[in-house]
């Protein structure tokens, strides 16, 4: 009897087990059916499947906000860990969406803003409202414009879609003009709103300058040079700018690189000052250059970095100067002279003139330089110069920097193919050095050639011929005529190349030379 009780006890223990609220009998034995829900790393309770999961989340985010109804961003990671049992404690809905609610209100940012995202190029930055994008706009040409004599305009951007605003700059007096033709749009009728258009129009047509004093000088345009755009967002509060922080952020000046081409004249010393970096710094970002005293010629691209903001401003003023000029050099080619021979025929005098040139800068540098009107009180005397057109029997060495990585003459192939005997020099450098005419003549071949790459032959007034070799790109064409030292082509890698290098030769009388017993340094 007492057995049989202990098995109707047990029995009727396990009945209640499967049939009470909050427990999960076993459904299969073929996967998970119970799961643990963790949301954030926290534990919200267990569920049979992950649908109820969802649903719960669900539920949380729809409560998350309350009453107040606005956008609350938080957080939401939700992971679920299963395993298979016969069964199991299940949380109720409603209590695992009460717990759910509790970790998103834990991780909720605070509540989303409605604010205006401007977009510079690649800088983005989030003010308050439409007023704040203007006044952050405006305060952004106040360097170039203390008088306020141009305003910031927001427009809608016809070339896009989607609801989308673009800014421009526009004079105070033309802002004037559209405010007063659209106050009159209301009463009158078209052809007296075109009467009003043309009368302001007419207005603010420039005057006819006849002498210095007619010219009313300083600023005459602003413009932004990047395109802005301007869209409408939520953020949070913490991401939204002010006006003082975004035009400091946006104005605020930083180190670009960019390309600087040597021209006649130009000595690293002074493109590092033009630049206003030190030469151990010049030196430093550009590997053909080795020390103070590595050669540069015309045509060299050396990087250089200049400070610059996140927003240029282009701007036109009107300027007059007074200026002495020289007057252009004028050359009468003799061919039966070497280009080394030269002589003035008439030595040149400085002129004087008076100026008045819309000079525009893009920040603070000038760009370009209309003259508007000139007045000479001295005329400038060009010097007259006759020169020589044919090209000397000399060669100069035709890259910048490098160093010999393979003589002339006899050697140990470097790679299968390459000749033993080697028909020139190889000077390692970089891809995309600058290759330099060695000496002026006329260009026979500009392409491909077998183990050369890509190569460039010249044949000089003497006869003799160079070639360039391993070219990543030719920059001449057969038949071309070229002066010494002008750039032919870029030092590459193609062809038969054990690297990065110039294969330079010259040739006399149909044979390979050492071109170093050729070269004038």
């Amino acid at each position: 009897m007492r057995l049989w009780r202990l098995k109707g006890s047990l029995i009727a223990l396990a009945v209640s087990l499967f049939v009470m609220p909050g427990f999960k009998p076993e459904i299969s034995h073929e996967g998970n059916n119970y799961f643990h829900v963790l949301l954030n790393g926290t534990e919200v309770g267990t569920c049979a499947d992950e649908e109820e999961a969802l649903n719960c989340l669900r539920n949380a985010r729809r409560a998350l906000p309350g009453e107040s109804g606005e956008l609350v961003f938080s957080e939401a990671e939700l992971e679920l860990s299963g395993e298979e049992v016969y069964w199991g404690k299940i949380t109720g809905e409603r209590e695992m969406t009460q717990a759910m609610e509790a970790v998103l209100a834990e991780a909720a940012q605070k509540t989303l803003e409605r604010c205006y995202t401007v977009k510079i190029a690649d800088y983005i930055v989030s003010l308050r409202s439409k007023e704040d994008v203007l006044a952050f706009l405006q305060g952004t040409l106040k360097k170039y414009d203390p008088d306020g004599e141009f305003v910031v305009n927001l427009r809608p951007d016809s070339s896009r879609e989607i609801n989308v605003l673009t800014a421009d700059v526009i004079s105070v007096n033309v802002q004037e003009a559209q405010q007063e033709i659209a106050q009159r749009e209301e009463y009158l009728p078209s052809a007296g709103i075109q009467a009003v258009w043309n009368q302001f129009s007419s207005a603010l047509l420039p005057k006819v300058q006849t002498d210095f004093e007619d010219y009313e000088l300083g600023l005459q345009s602003l413009d932004f040079v990047e395109k802005i755009e301007v869209v409408e967002s939520y953020l949070p509060a913490s991401r939204i700018s002010t006006v003082e922080a975004a035009v400091e952020e946006v104005m605020r000046e930083k180190e670009t690189n960019q390309i600087h081409e040597v021209v006649a004249g130009d000595t690293l010393s002074g493109i590092a000052y033009q630049y206003d970096l030190s030469l151990q710094d010049l030196i430093a970002m550009n590997p053909i250059l080795t020390d103070e005293n590595s050669l540069i010629r015309p045509g060299d691209n050396i990087t250089v970095t200049v400070p610059e903001p996140e927003l240029t401003i282009r701007s036109c003023i009107q300027e007059y100067y007074e200026e002495d000029y020289e007057a252009d050099t004028i050359y009468k080619d003799n061919d039966s002279w070497y280009t080394t021979k030269s002589v003035v025929l008439q030595e040149p005098v400085t002129g004087h003139r008076r100026v008045v040139a819309d000079i525009t800068y893009e920040n603070e540098l000038p760009v370009f330089t209309d003259i508007v009107k000139e007045e000479t009180v001295v005329a400038a005397v060009p010097m007259i110069i006759e020169r020589g057109t044919v090209a000397p029997p000399t060669y100069i060495y035709p890259v910048s920097g490098g160093y010999i990585s393979s003589g002339f003459g006899r050697r140990g192939a470097p790679k299968a193919g390459a000749s033993t005997n080697h028909q020139g020099v190889d000077i390692a450098v970089p891809t995309g050095t600058a290759v330099m005419a060695s000496c002026g003549g006329t260009v026979t071949i500009a392409g491909w050639q077998r183990g050369y790459g890509n190569v460039v032959y010249i044949t000089h007034p003497d006869g003799r011929e160079t070639r360039y070799g391993h070219l990543s790109k030719c920059l001449v064409s057969p038949g071309q005529t070229v002066t010494q030292g002008q750039r032919i082509a870029l030092s590459g890698n193609t062809g038969n190349s054990t690297g990065p290098h110039l294969h330079f030769e010259i040739r006399i009388g149909g044979g390979a030379v050492n071109p170093l017993n050729y070269i004038s340094y």
